[in-house]
């Protein structure tokens, strides 16, 4: 299948041909997504011997030195004074300064793996959906007639943010809209770095290093990325397929090569 090549004015100037053409699977990339996620995860989790690191015992029986046994209190472990005399209750959960009852524990496993060849097919296959207009309409996008956009080289060396914009509205004028009204406030959580979100719209792809990428970051609603760092959570937000893309036909290449051949 051939896809048409635009340049910065948005006149065809080319075709290229479709890299892949995988079937859209929308559980492969939902589990590609949940597994790229799950890298992102702040691990977390108390200090391994948090509420242990006390003398702090119990000695039941009888004849034993410092025993806890026949003196009328709680079978409870005891801090350790000079002598052997019984101090406080330490260690336990209901103590002072006791440990947790079940604290989140720093040795989970917060990541979960996909296979290599189940992660490229999942990437296939959400930019395949992106690359189809009637995909990206399902996921709510508007786009225009010229879609899907794939670029002239010349399109990774823009250094304005207006520039971009242009091309943008080239493509995707009513979505740059939408997601330009529809912002969120953040609320509720303290500490964030922005206050606001927008919708997801179109996702930039150039090579690494290019202009454009720092360009386009400031647009809301717009993400930026290269080859080597595309993710399948940047094509298919939320592990929803069809995310509408600008990319570049350096960069087209570059993912082919990445990815491996077409089937």
């Amino acid at each position: 299948m051939k896809l048409k090549v635009y340049d910065l004015a948005g006149k065809a100037v080319g075709d290229v041909d479709l890299p892949f053409s995988e079937e859209i699977r929308d559980d492969l990339i939902r589990r590609a997504v949940l597994s790229e996620e799950s890298r992102t995860y702040q691990p977390k989790g108390s200090y391994r011997w948090a509420g242990l690191e006390t003398s702090a015992m119990y000695v039941g029986r009888k004849e034993a030195y410092a025993t806890l046994k026949n003196r009328g209190q709680s079978k409870l472990p005891r801090e350790f004074y000079g002598g052997g005399s019984p101090g406080r209750v330490r260690r336990i959960p209901s103590s002072v300064k006791g440990r947790r009852a079940h604290p989140p524990k720093p040795e989970k496993t917060l990541i979960e793996n996909i296979n290599r060849k189940e992660w490229l097919k999942a990437a296939k296959s959400a930019l395949s959906a992106s690359l189809s207009p009637d995909n990206v309409k399902k996921r709510g996008h508007k786009i225009g007639e010229r879609y899907p956009a794939i670029l002239v080289d010349d399109f990774e060396s823009i250094k304005k943010t207006r520039e971009i914009l242009n091309v943008l509205n080239l493509f995707v004028p009513d979505d740059l809209k939408r997601a330009k009204d529809n912002r969120q406030k953040i609320t509720g959580i303290r500490r964030r770095t922005r206050s606001v979100r927008y919708p997801k719209s179109a996702l930039v792809i150039a090579s690494k290093g290019s202009a454009v990428l720092k360009a386009a970051r400031n647009i809301a609603g717009i993400d930026a990325t290269n080859p080597g760092e595309l993710k399948v959570r940047n094509l298919a937000p939320g592990a929803m397929p069809g995310r509408p893309i600008l990319i570049s036909k350096k960069a087209l290449a570059e993912i082919e090569s990445l990815w491996g051949a077409k089937k």
